[in-house]
This record gives structure tokens, C-alpha cells and sequence, in this order.
């Protein structure tokens, strides 16, 4: 069974929506087709939080209330969930006590950012526990503000999102529950015609089968890379496969030795279970994006989109993950680092998707440590990314699997690198040299807007240095910039 429509809840009642483009944004249905123009629009590529929308979706009987950049969301991918702007935040002639703070602490000046400072504290007012400092930084990164500053609107958010939320949506939380409820079903959504239409099938044997049916089609996860190609590169779109609604895809099972990542888990799904794994997995994935873009990308789309300089893919790599592939009812297993062939190119054919994403978890013998380099802190592109798995026995190096991104076409591993570590002793820094000169061997980067080559050279040296001497035990606060985690784990 199929439906021609896609259904949201839009201040306490059911929307459909039906005969618009694939491509259609979330920013220009609220601005263009409703004419709700307190959202945003900024950058256009989900970097300065202008357009932050919030959308309440139903998980295991709670309703979870996110921050997502409308600019680089689909219409079609709301499909059941409830939609919140901040046309809606003010009521009776009051406003919202997320809005009331920003006035009482002067948190607004020109005001275009304000609209989605405040759809990103909403979420945060009803995260359900009281926020740190460093909640609101890290709620707030994805959120530029070059006029007002950050400190009265940290203000703002220390006084109100206290973890006891009190506005319609607190009161009405049944109610709230119950319409998403309705709204979940288990029918295909398919929204044109065979020459154009957005599908967003509801199982795994129908996602697959489209795909198949339709090699030509963009399969569509959480749309943080492929809506740049609608709003900056001005591409033409006219087969979208969603995959969101597929059950199957979202499922994340943690086994005893190993991750099991369904392709569309999003990192903020995958989060808690990823950083489990080592306190430097936690801080990347603190620095990857932004809250907004970590709650709409997926791990999956980041590795079928194969970007060179992906933040997860040479951590996966390090760790030794490997894909399972579907096309229709066929199925295959590789090794993650030989999915990725060349520059935009990858181990998959046309109508193929990655399924799954089984991540091992460490040794009791093994040690693990990743470095992001980047111009800016937060929500930044990698100028260079490095991750290191080193086994040890007895102070020497037993094994050692070392992925770079940012240094060649592709997210790479340091196979000369790796054979040349084996057997170095820990103990006996003056023998590194070698090894971490073989790195030339492996890599041979480019220079481009990030850094130089002679740049990227020396910081990959530099970090396998930095690597080796913390695994040789010598992590200290000097060695690095400490998120509030990491510092928890190291005290």
C-alpha cells in the first residue's frame, strides 16, 4: 500500500502535503509556501543555525523535541513528526519563557540569528535535565551570532533551561503523544510520478526494491550532504529514495565485542554508543558538526558519500569496521576501507545501498587515540583527521591500524606506516622515526583552501608522534585541548 502525501502535526493539527517538487526544502515550504518567514534564511548550507526549526519526534513512547536547519532538511522528510517555528513559541499575548530570558538578559540585537537561538534553546528547555555551561556552548554551536555575543544569550539559557519545563507543549505532552501516534504507519510514501516523485518507502524489501528498480534515483538519508547539492550546487533532483522511515536501518545493536549501525542511525542516535567505545571518539563526535547537523546526519550517508575528509570514516577504518550492501534481495560484506576506490568514487553500484555498519570494539590490549584539525573549534571541516589503533605486548607495538582523512583522494589507511610500527617498543622513542618518516610513503596530500600539503605533511607526523606518546603514557593536559568529558574521563 501507498499514500500520495506526507502528514505533520502544525500547531496541534494534522498537515498533508502532497504534489511538491522532490527537492522541496523545509525553509521554503515554512517561508514560501505558508509564508512563516520568522524562520531564516542565512548561509543555506546548515552552518549558521538562521533556520533552525524543531521537530518532535515519537521514540519509545516519549516525544523528543530537536533542533534541525530547515535549509538542509527536505520537506518529505517530516513526514510524522510535529513541526514547531518560533511563530509558535509566544502565546496569549506572553512569550515563550525561552524568549522571555533572551529579552531579560539582552540576548538580541539585530535579531535575523535570534529566531533560531531560540528554536535551539527550546530544545534544550525540554531535554528533560537541568544544562550545564557546556551543554549551552555545545547546544549553541551550530547557532552563529556576530552581532549580540555569546555571553548575554548563555545568560539566557544558564536561567531558563533548568530542566523543568513548563509551556503548552509540557502541559500537552499526552495529547502531543497521542497525534504522533496516529501518524505512524507502515505504508510507502511515494509523492509524483515514475519521472519524478519522493519516495519514502517503510521497509526494508520496499526500499530496496525501488532502489533497484530506480538505479538513477539520489538515495536520501539525513540530507546534511545531499541538500547542498539543491541549494549550492543548483542540481536537479527529480528521484528521491528516503530512507528514514525504514525501521530496519535505524537499528543500532550493541553486542558485547562489536557495534551493529544501521545505516540511518544518526550520530546523535549513535552518539552514547560510539563514544562507550574510547573518550576520543566522544569528543570528536562532540566537534562533528552541530547539534542541528548531528540529529539529521547519518554514518551511513557520510560513508556512501564518501568524502575525503569525513570526520568517522578513518576512525571506523582504525577500528576495523566493515559494510554490509543490499541491492534488491542480494546482499555482500566488505571491509570499510576498500569501499572507498577514488575521488567520488566507490564499491557501489547503481541502486545498491549500504545497509549496515558493524563497528569492533577494543581489546582489552589495545589502545586507541583520534585528532581533528581544523581552522575552527566547533562545526568545522577537517583540514586534516587522524585516527590510531595500537595493540601492545609487552611495551612493544603488536598491531597497528592508523587511517588518515584530508591526506589523500579518499580516507586512507597507513599500510607502510602500519608494518613499520610493528615491533617498535613504547618505551624507546628514538625508534619512532623511521616509522613515522614512512608516512611519506603512504601519503601524498594536496593543498587547497585548508592547508598546504607541507601543512598537512607535518601535522600528520606531527599527530602520530602526539599518538604514540600518549599511548606511551604521557597524556597530559599539555598535550591537548580537553572537552568537559574527556576531562571527567582523565581525572
Amino acid at each position: 500500500m501507498t499514500r500520495n502525501t506526507i502528514r505533520f502535526i502544525r500547531r496541534g493539527k494534522v498537515v498533508e502535503v502532497t504534489a511538491f517538487p522532490p527537492s522541496r526544502t523545509l525553509l521554503d515550504y515554512l517561508r514560501l509556501d505558508e509564508k512563516s518567514r520568522g524562520t531564516k534564511e542565512g548561509c543555506n548550507e546548515g552552518d549558521c543555525g538562521a533556520c533552525t526549526v524543531v521537530l518532535g519526534r515519537l521514540r519509545g513512547g516519549r516525544v523528543f523535541y530537536e533542533p534541525v536547519n530547515a535549509c538542509i532538511q527536505l520537506l518529505g522528510q517530516i513526514d510524522g513528526t510535529e513541526l514547531i517555528s518560533v511563530e509558535d513559541l509566544a502565546a496569549g499575548g506572553s512569550l515563550h519563557p525561552v524568549q522571555q530570558a533572551l529579552v531579560d538578559h539582552h540576548g538580541s540585537q539585530c535579531g535575523f540569528c535570534t529566531p533560531g537561538i531560540a528554536m535551539s534553546l527550546f530544545a534544550l528547555y525540554h531535554h528533560g535535565e537541568a544544562a550545564t555551561r557546556q551543554d549551552i556552548v555545545d547546544q549553541l554551536a551550530g547557532n552563529l551570532c556576530r552581532c549580540t555575543g555569546y555571553r548575554p544569550i548563555i545568560d539566557a539559557a544558564q536561567q531558563v533551561c533548568d530542566g523543568k519545563a513548563s509551556d503548552r507543549w509540557s502541559k500537552e505532552s499526552d495529547a502531543v503523544r497521542t497525534r504522533l501516534a496516529a501518524l505512524q504507519d507502515d505504508t510507502d510514501i511515494v509523492i509524483g510520478d515514475a519521472d519524478s516523485f519522493f519516495a519514502a518507502p517503510a521497509s526494508g524489501d520496499s526500499v530496496a526494491a525501488m532502489a533497484a528498480r530506480h538505479p538513477d534515483a539520489t538515495i536520501l538519508a539525513g540530507a546534511t550532504d545531499v541538500a547542498l547539492w539543491i541549494t549550492k550546487q543548483m542540481r536537479i533532483l527529480p528521484k528521491i529514495i528516503h530512507l528514514g522511515r525504514v525501521a530496519a536501518l535505524h537499528r543500532l545493536e550493541n553486542h558485547p565485542d562489536r557495534l551493529s549501525l544501521g545505516a540511518a542511525v544518526t550520530y546523535a542516535e549513535a552518539e552514547a554508543a560510539l563514544s562507550a567505545i574510547d573518550p576520543d571518539i566522544a569528543e570528536l563526535l562532540r566537534r562533528l558538526g552541530s547539534k542541528q547537523v548531528r540529529v539529521s546526519g547519518t554514518i551511513g550517508g557520510n560513508i556512501a558519500n564518501g568524502s575525503p575528509i569525513g570526520d568517522m570514516p578513518p576512525i571506523l577504518i582504525a577500528l576495523g569496521a566493515s559494510l554490509t550492501l543490499r541491492y534488491d534481495a542480494a546482499w555482500r560484506m566488505l571491509p570499510l576501507e576498500d569501499f572507498f576506490v577514488a575521488y567520488g568514487k566507490q564499491d557501489r553500484q547503481p541502486g545498491e545501498l549500504v545497509w549496515r555498519i558493524d563497528v569492533p570494539k577494543l581489546q582489552a590490549n589495545e589502545a586507541f587515540r583520534c585528532y581533528k584539525i581544523s581552522k575552527r573549534f566547533d562545526q568545522d571541516i577537517s583540514a586534516v583527521m587522524g585516527a590510531f589503533k595500537i595493540a601492545v605486548e609487552n611495551n612493544c607495538i603488536a598491531n597497528a591500524r592508523i587511517a588518515f582523512g584530508g591526506m589523500a583522494a579518499t580516507p586512507k589507511r597507513a599500510l607502510a606506516t602500519e608494518r613499520a610500527l610493528v615491533g617498535l617498543k613504547l618505551t624507546e622513542p628514538d625508534s619512532w622515526s623511521g616509522a613515522i618518516a614512512a608516512l611519506g610513503t603512504d601519503y601524498q596530500p594536496i593543498g587547497d583552501m585548508r592547508a598546504s600539503a607541507d601543512y598537512r605533511r607535518a601535522v600528520a607526523h606531527g599527530l602520530l608522534q602526539k599518538a604514540l606518546s600518549e599511548i606511551a603514557g604521557e597524556l597530559t593536559e599539555r598535550t591537548r585541548v580537553l572537552g568537559q568529558r574527556e576531562r571527567q574521563v582523565v581525572a
